[in-house]
């Protein structure tokens, strides 16, 4: 069986042989043979290398298009396999430090453009929640409702919140932590989808 495989892998060299010199004498057909057998290992490469379908189909058709303007320089027909496997590798290292670089500059110029990440369904949730924070607002007792506006809608400080409520710093923190949680489970069941 080994003899077999070995006796098939030399008679592929000699028919992708042919084939190269064929394609270099200006034969198309030739050449699209060679595409056919050696697609799927560029694209595989690629793949592996790039990491995104798209992109690796895309470099796929630049490899052979340069192959194909370049098959004059090959000087061995029968490595071509390997040929094509090293122009694949460089194309894509090419591609993704390409890519990285204009990464990097499109970043530069994000920043300074003010992007409108509202979307009508995220206006719509927004406004949900909005709602069922005041409506789950005016659920609590009064004392909860009263220390949770003044810091998070007036936004006084601590400081400022023990001087109103007249009451000491760690009882107002105390207040909030318990306010929170109380707002918490008033709003929680209604906000679940």
């Amino acid at each position: 069986m080994a003899i077999v495989s070995v006796l098939e892998s030399a008679r592929e060299t000699r028919g992708v042989a042919q084939l190269v010199v064929a394609a270099q004498e200006g034969d198309r057909a030739a050449f699209g043979q060679l595409f056919e057998r050696f697609e799927r290992q560029v694209f595989a490469i690629a793949l592996r290398r790039l990491g995104h379908f798209s992109e690796a189909q895309e470099l796929c058709q630049d490899v052979f298009v340069q192959a194909l303007q370049k098959l004059d320089q090959l000087r061995a027909p029968e490595a071509f396999g390997a040929w094509i496997a090293a122009i694949t590798n460089r194309m894509a290292i090419n591609r993704v430090a390409r890519q990285k670089v204009a990464q990097a500059a499109d970043w530069g110029v994000l920043e300074t453009v003010p992007a409108e990440d509202r979307t009508p369904l995220s206006q719509v949730l927004a406004g949900e929640r909005h709602q069922s924070v005041r409506e789950g607002l005016a659920r609590l007792p009064m004392l909860d409702r009263q220390t949770l506006k003044a810091f998070y809608v007036e936004g006084h400080s601590l400081k400022e919140m023990s001087d109103e409520f007249k009451a000491p710093v760690g009882t107002i923190k105390r207040r909030l932590h318990v306010a929170r949680k109380r707002l918490a489970k008033e709003v929680e069941p209604h906000m679940a989808v």
